[in-house]
């Protein structure tokens, strides 16, 4: 019996041999997503900084549906109500189909239009641009001109901006006559806003002065200003039922970080978007 006592047990031990101790793969592909998504979001980024508006609105253009059947589809109000998908009326438009210058009378009211109105707009006004800044050729206006002339498409229209430089003001600042380089540039401006029938807005905008001369006298002359180059403008050929608006902001609106920088003075004359 002692004997059989002093037999120990045979303890087998597993051992336990971990796999994969670094987790496996999958923080890598979570990994290459992130790198991936900073990369487009840098690369956006980027877009944003390096492209005019005209160009971003292509780009927008280009990855939007060519034909805007989803925004008002047609074809009639019933099943086969009409032999095309284009059609605007119930009965067949044959020839015709569904364009924005035979719109029911429903849709005019809600002002559904079609989209055309917009692209034919942006095509008009991108065309002055370029003609007038010389993107696409020659520019109408001279070098030293265009020096004072910045131009930018937004959503309120054409902005054609004329800012005066050291040594060249727009105006003279005993007499308050404009100089002659504005003069033969407003007629360039209006032979090039009469290819089109878009109203005009013009705004005036000057350069602080220091407080020691200060006075209630920067609104007068931003609207001086602003009156003057309507007067060329009209003088020029603009008709006169084409200026909405003539309106001076005084020094309320600086371009420059200094606010009495000559870089202020400027005028803004605005080709507006066609109502629609």
């Amino acid at each position: 019996m002692s004997g059989q006592n002093n037999i120990r047990p045979i303890i087998k031990r597993k051992r336990v041999i971990v796999k994969n101790g670094h987790y496996g793969g999958a923080w890598k592909v979570a990994y290459a997503d992130f790198v991936t998504a900073m990369m487009a979001f840098f690369l956006l980024m980027w877009l944003l900084n390096a492209t005019t508006e005209q160009q971003r609105r292509g780009l927008a253009d280009y990855f939007s549906p060519s034909v805007p059947i989803a925004r008002v589809s047609g074809g009639g109000d019933g099943a086969f109500g009409g032999d095309s998908v284009f059609s605007e009326r119930t009965e067949a438009q044959n020839g015709t189909g569904a364009t924005d210058l035979r719109p029911t009378e429903g849709r005019q009211s809600m002002g559904l239009l079609g989209v055309s109105h917009r692209d034919e707009d942006d095509a008009a006004l991108a065309e002055i641009e370029d003609a007038l800044m010389g993107q696409g050729g020659d520019s109408l206006v001279s070098e030293l001109t265009s020096r004072h002339v910045q131009t930018r498409l937004t959503d309120v229209g054409l902005i054609v901006e004329i800012y005066a430089r050291p040594g060249a003001p727009l105006f003279d600042d005993q007499t308050a006559a404009p100089a002659d380089w504005l003069i033969n540039l407003s007629d360039v401006i209006v032979s090039l806003f009469n290819t089109v029938s878009n109203h005009v807005a013009i705004d005036g905008h000057v350069r602080s002065e220091p407080i020691i001369v200060a006075r209630e006298s920067r609104w007068t002359s931003s609207i001086t200003q602003a009156q003057t180059v309507r007067g060329l403008l009209e003088a020029a050929g603009l008709s006169t039922t084409r200026i909405d608006r003539v309106t001076g902001h005084a020094d309320r609106q600086p371009m420059a970080r200094d606010p009495m920088a000559v870089r202020n003075d400027r005028i803004e004359i605005i080709l507006l978007r066609n109502r629609i």
